[in-house]
């Protein structure tokens, strides 16, 4: 690969993977990633994480021709303070862990990666990008609880999340389709998954709130459930350590089920449990996204991402279905056509709403972000 030009190296490092892709940037723009990889199947095991970044290190030096400008993390929650890409220092990852709380699944994990890759890369810069970032046009009335207004000063309100991974959709239908600046429905739905209400790129309402908990039923999280509900365990004499667990790692498509996580595992099975969960699943996406149009004032587009976006046509199908009310009609052969290979238009002909499937790219939107930092002059000349 000679004459590279210089690269950003995105690394998401999740509670039980590390994802990375290069992507190099040429005449000031961020080109897809050359070079990608996952390992999957960390499970929190310190000493496989560490092997995995070793691996990570060992193939990009590989590749000596590589001109890595610098590092760029997803990082989930960035708070109040954090709503751009951020350098990387001390007082920075001591500021991001007063966050993991608040998203406990990811939020250790993440700032792990920055401090292992800065202990290995002392010399290139890294840059800190955020879910919560996208969320920061929310208005008042989907940022705000019904609590005292105290709480919100303290920092209680709705943040949402999978902003990385929404910035990329709507740079993506940007050059796609007109109606990207309209009113659009778009669904990240994977093993964490939410919808988005966006209004000229936008975002207007998430599903998420606080935490990565709320909203739509997840892989292994509830997503939204009466308070009371918890307030009823308490008293039953729950901790707060099983009540999270309960919440982050044994409801959702697993609880319900009783078998997996994973949607893959449920379509194939004759369990009537995987099938009840698959319809509580379904039946909460036609739900909120029903409740994004309300907001938005009717919809124009709706967008499809994340693993299960991308790769279940079946979903996609009866949401669609079931929001044909909206106006919205898939062409069958195009919904089985599309299975995340690129950005796919999947409507009927008569419908009155667009309805796209886009692979998911976070690591480009993060690189977008981090080579805007980097060539406003703040960290030096960014082609040196």
């Amino acid at each position: 690969m000679p004459g590279l030009p210089p690269t950003l190296l995105a690394v998401n490092t999740g509670s039980s993977s590390l994802k990375y892709g290069c992507y190099p940037v040429r005449d000031g723009q961020v080109q897809p990633a050359f070079l990608t990889g996952i390992v999957e199947g960390l499970e929190r095991d310190e000493a496989e994480f560490e092997a995995a970044l070793l691996r990570l290190v060992a193939q990009l030096q590989t590749h000596p021709e590589l001109q890595v400008r610098a590092i760029v993390h997803r990082v989930v929650h960035g708070g109040e303070r954090f709503r751009k890409a951020v350098m990387v220092d001390d007082a920075v990852l001591a500021a991001l862990a007063h966050f993991n709380p608040l998203a406990p699944l990811h939020q250790p994990h993440n700032l792990a990666g920055i401090r292992r890759l800065r202990a290995l890369w002392p010399d290139i810069p890294q840059i800190a990008c955020f879910d919560t970032a996208f969320h920061a046009t929310l208005p008042e009335s989907e940022s705000h609880f019904a609590l005292p207004e105290s709480f919100f000063h303290q920092g209680i309100r709705r943040y949402g999340f999978h902003g990385l991974s929404y910035r990329h959709v709507c740079d993506a239908l940007q050059e796609a389709s007109a109606r990207a600046q309209g009113r659009c429905v778009l669904a990240h739905l994977g093993n964490g998954a939410s919808l988005c209400a966006v209004r000229e790129g936008q975002s207007h309402a998430s599903t998420m709130g606080f935490t990565a908990l709320d909203g739509l039923m997840m892989g292994t999280r509830c997503g939204a459930i009466d308070p009371g509900v918890l307030l009823y365990l308490l008293r039953q004499g729950w901790t707060l350590g099983r009540l999270e667990s309960l919440l982050y790692r044994q409801s959702g498509l697993l609880g319900v089920s009783g078998l997996s996580a994973d949607l893959r595992v449920l379509r194939a099975s004759t369990d009537p449990a995987a099938q009840r969960a698959i319809a509580l699943f379904t039946a909460r996406v036609v739900r909120e996204a029903g409740a994004m149009a309300a907001l938005l004032g009717g919809v124009e587009l709706m967008a499809f991402t994340g693993g299960i976006g991308e790769h279940d046509a079946r979903l996609r199908a009866d949401v669609a279905e079931r929001l044909g009310h909206l106006g919205m009609r898939l062409d069958p052969a195009r919904n089985e056509q599309a299975r995340g290979q690129g950005v796919m238009a999947i409507h009927a002909a008569d419908s009155a709403v667009e309805v796209w499937v886009v692979p998911a790219d976070e690591g480009r939107s993060a690189a977008r972000e981090a080579w805007q930092l980097l060539s406003s002059g703040l960290l030096g000349n960014p082609m040196a």
